[in-house]
């Protein structure tokens, strides 16, 4: 009786420190997945970074050799960038640029580029048009923005235009003048610009000058409020 009791209590022992063994083995299993999930995890955010990193390099070396243009911040300020124009020039120029970006999304594309073109009786074939916005596309988007319009009649002012370009039809075609103000007999704009008065002194002298425009206005509206309120006044005495 005893040799048996004591045979049962091994066999017990024996599957306990068998069912223990199991267990270890299935949580080393599980730690040994969990780590190679974590290792392959690493390795694609590694390729990833180490693909966006190659492209970026890419891009400053294309940058450098003269393949491509640095990307320029969405928001500038015509009036600092573009000093050899007036603030009207340039209101001008938004105004127009205005006018032919009906899809309101602050680009001038292909489709809009050729309504523009044929308002202004100088239609173009679609490679013409490709080839316009090209000369002054410099983020290469296939469109313009209105910095890159803008490029278009400081190109034209400076004589860098070839004479059969449609961007300098468009500039001579366009009702903004672009051409020597106020300085007779100078070689070329930019000399014209030079003797003119400085960028700064003349951009504060158009905002008042702006500024006295709408003061000028706003007493005249005064007045004809008071003309007709004594001529009102008259009447129904």
């Amino acid at each position: 009786m005893a040799s048996k009791e004591l045979a049962q209590k091994l066999q017990r022992r024996l599957q306990l420190e068998e069912s223990g063994a199991t267990a270890e083995g299935e949580a080393e299993a599980v730690k040994g997945a969990a780590v190679a999930e974590e290792v392959e995890e690493r390795s694609c955010l590694t390729a990833s970074a180490d693909a966006e990193l190659s492209a970026k390099l890419c891009r400053r070396q294309d940058i450098n050799e003269g393949a491509a243009q640095p990307r320029r911040a969405a928001v500038f300020n015509p009036y600092t960038e573009f000093k050899e124009f007036s603030r009207r020039q340039i209101k001008d120029m938004e105004r127009m640029f205005r006018l032919y970006d009906s899809g309101r999304d602050g680009y001038i594309d292909l489709m809009e580029l050729k309504l523009m073109m044929e308002k202004l009786g100088a239609p173009q074939t679609h490679l013409g048009l490709k080839n316009m916005i090209k000369e002054v596309d410099e983020d290469f988007d296939g469109k313009l923005s209105f910095r890159e319009f803008l490029l278009i009649f400081h190109k034209a002012a400076a004589g860098e235009l070839e004479e059969d370009s449609g961007l300098l039809t468009l500039a001579k075609l366009s009702e903004i003048d672009v051409s020597i103000e106020g300085v007779k007999g100078a070689k070329n704009f930019f000399e014209a610009k030079a003797q003119a008065l400085s960028s700064a002194s003349k951009f504060e002298a158009e905002i008042k000058a702006e500024q006295d425009e709408r003061k000028r206005e706003e007493e005249e509206r005064k007045h004809r409020r008071a003309a007709f309120r004594e001529l009102k006044s008259a009447f129904t005495q």
